[in-house]
């Protein structure tokens, strides 16, 4: 499973059950919920209206029923899917990938090995839709986002989420290329190609300036934290998660681990 969302309280599941977002965006939510993964993995379908070719991002967890859904989806709007793209590598997205592309004849794209047929700034069409691919790594070294124009919306993986914030998990993740991906969606946002987020996990973000407005203030918050722990004696990052996490569950400290395990790297520890 990913390490998604970082270990702190979340709000409750079971608000946010996907569907038609947009006249472009269609989201099939797994049945996956989970402390990790929300109310479930999001895959996209991206299609333009009365379109016959649609792209599908995250296929999700391996599950025929999930995969089959996305065909009947699909296939009910008289269109096929063409296209097979990834945010990310880690299996609550990906894993469901292979199925889908049996089902459907359609590639699979990404960004790492057995894949690199994804690169900043490719455009991907289906029809009339463009989607324009956007580096931006650190959650995981091969974390992508891309950007929906028509609806000037980003899918971002597990970069951004709908609910709580994302973990940069040591040793792939990485705190300094994430915070790089933070600025460079905050560009986007300030330019006004990006107004909404269309998360990996948890519902939409109508707002995105101000969710990565707050995803880099409590990076900021929690870096410091972690600092604070270590200036006062906390020898590993296990004494400093007992500190820093101190209020939340011990069974999520595991994960809160490697979120520590990044940051003091970052703070070259």
């Amino acid at each position: 499973m990913s390490a998604a969302v970082a270990p702190e309280p979340s709000a409750p599941f079971g608000q946010w059950a996907g569907g038609q977002i947009s006249s472009h965006a269609h989201c099939i939510l797994q049945g996956n919920p989970g402390p990790m993964t929300l109310d479930g993995t999001n895959t996209w379908v991206l299609m333009a209206p009365g379109g016959t070719e649609a792209i599908v991002i995250d296929p999700g967890e391996d599950e025929a029923a999930h995969q089959q859904r996305v065909v009947d989806h699909v296939t009910a709007l008289g269109a096929r899917v063409t296209r097979i793209v990834l945010t990310h590598g880690h299996l609550d997205h990906s894993e469901g990938a292979p199925r889908l592309a049996r089902l459907t004849s359609a590639p699979v794209q990404a960004v790492g090995p057995g894949h690199d047929d994804l690169a900043d700034g490719d455009v991907l069409t289906a029809a009339d839709l463009e989607v324009r691919v956007v580096a931006t790594p650190g959650h995981t070294s091969d974390s992508v986002s891309f950007a929906l124009a028509a609806d000037h919306a980003l899918l971002t993986g597990d970069t951004v989420l709908g609910r709580g914030t994302t973990m940069v998990a040591h040793p792939d993740g990485e705190l300094a290329a994430y915070l790089d991906s933070l600025e460079r969606i905050k560009a986007l946002t300030g330019d006004g190609e990006v107004a909404s987020i269309l998360p990996g996990h948890g519902p939409t973000v109508p707002d995105a300036a101000a969710m990565v407005d707050f995803y880099r203030v409590h990076r900021r918050e929690r870096l410091e934290k972690v600092r604070a722990a270590m200036a006062d004696g906390a020898p590993d990052a296990d004494a400093v998660v007992a500190s820093v996490y101190a209020d939340v569950d011990r069974s999520v400290w595991p994960a809160a681990k490697l979120s520590v395990l990044a940051q003091m790297r970052y703070l070259g520890a």
